[in-house]
Formats: C-alpha cells, sequence, structure tokens
C-alpha cells in the first residue's frame, strides 16, 4: 500500500467542502492545489476545446470557474483515479487503460442507480471509480514479491474472488476497503466496496453495497466484459425496484457519458454534441453558491 500515492485523500475532504453551503470557492481551489497532479488535470480540462473558448487559464481558480462548481468533484475524482489506477494489473492480466474504462464505467454506472433509487449519488459515484482499487494493491505486491502470480476471473458476479481467496486467502475488495480507510475515507464508502460481492453481510451500507453490485454488472456490459449476463441477478437488482427497461436506459447512458469522458480527457474535439454529456448540466447539484466568473 506504501507503494501508491496517497492523492485520494482529498476526496473525502473536497465531498465535505462541497456538501456545505458556507464553502468558498477559494478553499475549494486551495485543496486542489495541495497535489500538483490533480491540479495539473483540473487546468487540463479547463483548457480543453470546450472551455477555454479561445483563451488559456494558467489559474486553477479560474479553471474550476469554468469547469463549474456542480461538476469540480466528478472531476477531481477522475483525477485522482487516474494517479491511482492508471497502471497495468500484471497479476490481473489488465491493461491500464481497460482498468481505468472498467472503473469510470462502474462510477458512471453506480451515479444514475443511485440517482433512480434515491441514495447519496456522490457516496456511489467515489465507491464505483475505486471499487477495484485492492486489485491495484494486489498486483503492485506480486510485482515485488511473487511475480508469477496470475488470478483468474471467473463468471460474473464473482469475478476473481475465487482465485483471489484461493491464491492469497483475501479478496481485493477487503484490501481496497482497508486502503479506503487508511486514506480516511468514511465508513460509508469503505463498507460498500468491502461487501460488494456480499451486501446481505453489511447491514448498514447495504443499500450502497447492492447498488455497487448492480453497478459492476452495468460496468461489465459496457466494456463488454466475458462471462456476464444480459441482466444481473433478479436478487441483486430487487432491493432497488429497477426495471429491465431502466437498467438498459443505464447502460446507454453510461456508454454515451464514458466516451465523452475519454474525448474530453483527450483533449480532442468531440465528433458529435459536447462535453455535456460527461457532466450533464441537468444533473447539476444545489450548492446554494454562485461560482464567481474570472475577470476579463
Amino acid at each position: 500500500m506504501h507503494h501508491l500515492p496517497s492523492a485520494p485523500k482529498v476526496l473525502p475532504r473536497l465531498k465535505r467542502l462541497l456538501q456545505d453551503g458556507n464553502s468558498s470557492l477559494y478553499e475549494v481551489v486551495q485543496l486542489i492545489r495541495l497535489d500538483a497532479a490533480i491540479a495539473a488535470r483540473v487546468l487540463q480540462v479547463g483548457n480543453s476545446a470546450y472551455y477555454n473558448k479561445g483563451e488559456r487559464c494558467q489559474a486553477v481558480e479560474e479553471a474550476v470557474s469554468r469547469v463549474g462548481y456542480n461538476q469540480v468533484y466528478e472531476l477531481v475524482s477522475l483525477a485522482v483515479a487516474s494517479q491511482v489506477l492508471i497502471r497495468p494489473l500484471e497479476a490481473y492480466e489488465i491493461e491500464a487503460d481497460e482498468i481505468w474504462r472498467q472503473s469510470v464505467a462502474c462510477a458512471l454506472a453506480a451515479e444514475r442507480i443511485a440517482r433512480l433509487s434515491g441514495d447519496d449519488y456522490d457516496v456511489a459515484y467515489t465507491v464505483g471509480l475505486l471499487h477495484r482499487v485492492g486489485m491495484v494493491v494486489i498486483s503492485e505486491w506480486a510485482l515485488r514479491h511473487w511475480p508469477q502470480l496470475r488470478l483468474v476471473g471467473g463468471s460474473f458476479p464473482a469475478e476473481y474472488v475465487g482465485s483471489e481467496r484461493e491464491n492469497l486467502g483475501f479478496t481485493h475488495a477487503e484490501v481496497g476497503a482497508e486502503l479506503l480507510q487508511g486514506w480516511d475515507f468514511s465508513q460509508e464508502m469503505t463498507a460498500p466496496v468491502r461487501w460488494q460481492y456480499a451486501p446481505h453481510g453489511t447491514a448498514t451500507s447495504f443499500r450502497m453495497a447492492t447498488i455497487l453490485g448492480v453497478a459492476r454488472w452495468v460496468r461489465a456490459r459496457v466494456c463488454n466484459e466475458p462471462r456476464v449476463g444480459d441482466e444481473p441477478d433478479a436478487t441483486m437488482a430487487a432491493p432497488l425496484h429497477l426495471s429491465r427497461y431502466k437498467l438498459a436506459g443505464v447502460v446507454e447512458e453510461v456508454r454515451v457519458r464514458l466516451d465523452a469522458i475519454n474525448t474530453l480527457l483527450d483533449e480532442k474535439e468531440p465528433p458529435r454534441g459536447d462535453f455535456r454529456a460527461a457532466f450533464p448540466a441537468a444533473q447539476a447539484r444545489p450548492r446554494g453558491r454562485a461560482v464567481p466568473q474570472p475577470v476579463a
């Protein structure tokens, strides 16, 4: 765990700031500036084809103003995850781009499902984004201590759990929860990650763990992963009262948003539509505070 960057510590603090209607843009900017890589990614997006409007921004404050107070949590979350997740997982034989795409797809799915079920969509987004961070830890450890280790994925929904328990005695879900706890994430975020394969194992975080379980199915569909059915197990989706029609809509929406985010972070002109597909304005959070605009 010590070989991984500690940037995710920013996320719990940022969430608390954004939930507080009295927090200022200055406080948000100062937090983002604590990590050079995160600040650089925020500036990158602020200067992207959609946001720059012909003028480049040089300061994080201006970039946050351009992107918008409502979208900054998702943006910083993506920047944080890029530091942790964009690395090949040799023990699992998963390429860096693939684990990144899977993580973002799960985050978008969890967020959307939480909106439909009336749960905390910021928490859902975060646990979805970092639901496989334990695989990063295991792979990094294996690279140093057991380079020949290869963990084999099974059918959905168990995925790599069987191989992990057979070879290591624990799962990436358990490791990921321990890591997030070490990064000062709250219990409402660590518990769903720990129990994502067995939601009934937690009473206090059952709904969020269930949301994450269904989001994993959406992720598998969107990313064309093998051995996944046309719909999740009935017992998995039943507590959320999600119909087959609604789940199909979530799959399609995640596909569109994932493509938009990839376009946004690649700094390319989108072939159609715009970057609002990545962070829909209609889903803006009420913060009760206007964002100051940069002086011309």
